[in-house]
């Protein structure tokens, strides 16, 4: 396992990094079940990094710190060198900063494709016209213009996964995170969906945090953490980044 250097362990970096976890644990029933037990991770800001690790290993906890979803029983989160503890205050980020992709999708079942993802601009003080615009300019990126009015509940698993990826990139975060966003889909859907997410490494600020089991997916990240029964095994670098699966699918 690369070890967080000296001056990140005492607080004392010369950087901050965009997302830091220092000593982090999470306790579940009283301390009968530890997710995660003292987490040591820096996100540096343009890092394109996959946890891995089976089921159960934490790594759903750990995006779940990462969001402010969840709070650390021990240690502390912090976003660019700052500690995140209020509530308020990851409200914020995950409307500013922090894009979720999720493995269950979570949208709205009696809402179109549009409506969903205009829903992640409320609160931004933007006019109505505006919301569906830019709603409308996502979910063409993901090539879903053409079934952008169509209830979601009438849309593919793969569709409804690209209108969950428009979602959480409507708001131009910093960083995605993307927990299993392959998991219930077949092969063919699996391969569209992740060719368009590591289409998003052309944009030289977006950080990508990608969370799976699957090593295929995983080996096409320049940095592979390991996790097991809560405990980071090992965080290093790929030598050679693994090709997409399938060219250019989604443009």
């Amino acid at each position: 396992m690369k070890p967080a250097s000296p001056e990140f362990r005492d607080g004392k970096s010369s950087h901050s990094a965009l997302m830091a976890m220092r000593g982090v644990s999470r306790i579940h029933d009283g301390g009968a079940i530890a997710a995660l037990r003292n987490v040591e991770l820096e996100i540096e800001a343009g890092d394109c990094v996959a946890i891995v690790g089976a089921s159960g290993s934490g790594k759903s906890s750990l995006v779940n710190l990462m969001c402010g979803i969840d709070y650390p029983s021990k240690g502390t989160v912090l976003w660019n060198g700052q500690p995140i503890r209020r509530q308020a205050e990851w409200a914020r980020l995950r409307r500013a900063s922090i894009g979720i992709i999720f493995q269950e999708f979570n949208l709205i079942p009696t809402l179109t494709a549009i409506d969903n993802v205009e829903l992640a601009l409320l609160g931004r003080g933007m006019s109505y016209a505006r919301r569906k615009g830019r709603a409308a300019i996502l979910l063409d990126r993901v090539g879903l213009e053409p079934r952008m009015h169509n209830l979601v509940t009438t849309l593919s698993g793969g569709e409804r996964q690209r209108v969950a990826i428009a979602r959480a990139l409507v708001n131009e975060p910093t960083l995605l995170l993307a927990d299993e966003p392959t998991g219930s889909l077949d092969s063919a859907n699996a391969a569209l969906v992740a060719d368009l997410l590591f289409k998003l490494r052309e944009n030289p600020k977006m950080t990508i945090v990608l969370v799976t089991h699957n090593e295929a997916l995983a080996a096409r990240c320049p940095r592979l953490v390991r996790i097991k029964d809560g405990s980071i095994l090992d965080d290093a670098g790929n030598a050679v980044a693994a090709p997409s699966i399938v060219s250019e699918a989604v443009t």
